[in-house]
């Protein structure tokens, strides 16, 4: 139990690494490529990529009770999720982006704990509040202060489509192999997206090729595998915990973009980011004497969530 527990915390790491990775890597690809281009992109190589994992070892596939969560996930986290944030990303600057996105996680605390049963533990709560005030932080110290309304708006959209994704995929971990889970709902995004081929295919011809494989780089590694470390981690958590460790990805986010784009953060940032690794850190606290093993997933039945009911 105790390496399970070391390696879920891993898989969670390389998750908040590659998402912030993906923000620097989506403003830099935004410049060549439409929102909707770059979703088929990155999703084609991320399905591409996943099926070839998926089909060289035994598969279990889903029940029929399974694919409305299979649709949920796919269509609004692979989906709308990347078309809203690829488009906020061309309207919003980095820090007002990261603080509306970031929504993202109270949203998932506060659907986990009435859907799934999950609670509201006081560390959580006390730990998502103080890691949200974090992001605010960082989102005030970078804001240019031209948040665009319609930007504002894809963001919500983007958050909200996240939250309910990740409260839809944590039933299926329950009866799923993660990197199953992750292609289907992939390859679901990937279907959602295919009436921006034409333009896929036109600003594909245009484009630099170290652009192309910038679009390469988010379909293999903040999609194929992120998404599949996130689902593993997930399996073996609640999903309020999970999405408060996402609280990470905005000082990760500032710092990349200072190494990569040379974007110095202000002062108030660095704040923001101390602020959202307490936050994070009291979220994940569990003390010895409340420190009961998480049931495994194979426990967990269909019939015991309210989400699996028809």
């Amino acid at each position: 139990m105790r390496k399970q527990g070391v390696l879920a915390a891993g898989a969670a790491a390389v998750t908040v690494v590659l998402w912030a990775s993906a923000f620097v890597a989506i403003r830099h690809v935004g410049q060549e490529f439409s929102a909707g281009a770059l979703s088929l992109g990155r999703l084609l190589v991320g399905s591409v990529l996943l099926g070839v994992f998926v089909f060289t070892r035994p598969r279990r596939w889903p029940a029929k009770s399974d694919w409305k969560f299979l649709l949920l996930c796919g269509l609004l986290w692979f989906g709308v999720y990347n078309l809203a944030l690829n488009e906020a990303e061309q309207r919003l600057d980095a820090g007002t982006t990261a603080m509306l996105v970031n929504i993202g996680p109270l949203l998932i605390a506060v659907l986990a704990g009435l859907l799934l049963h999950e609670g509201f533990p006081r560390q959580l709560v006390f730990g998502s509040i103080a890691a949200f005030g974090g992001v605010v932080l960082i989102g005030l110290s970078s804001s240019e202060g031209r948040a665009e309304t319609w930007g504002v708006v894809l963001c919500l959209v983007a958050a909200a489509a996240y939250a309910i994704g990740v409260v839809s995929q944590k039933p299926l971990l329950a009866r799923l192999p993660a990197l199953e889970v992750t292609w289907l709902a992939c390859v679901i995004g990937t279907v959602s997206c295919l009436q921006f081929a034409p333009a896929l295919v036109r600003e594909s011809a245009d484009a630099r090729p170290s652009t192309i494989w910038w679009i390469v780089f988010l379909g293999a590694f903040p999609t194929a595998i992120a998404f599949t470390t996130w689902a593993y981690a997930l399996a073996r958590t609640t999903a309020g915990r999970m999405g408060a460790t996402t609280y990470l990805v905005p000082p990760l986010t500032i710092f990349l973009g200072w190494l990569l784009l040379d974007e110095s953060p202000a002062p108030l940032a660095y704040l923001g980011g101390v602020l959202c690794l307490i936050g994070v850190a009291i979220s994940r606290y569990r003390s010895r004497r409340t420190q009961a093993p998480i049931p495994a997933v194979s426990t967990v039945s269909p019939d015991s969530n309210p989400l699996s009911k028809s």
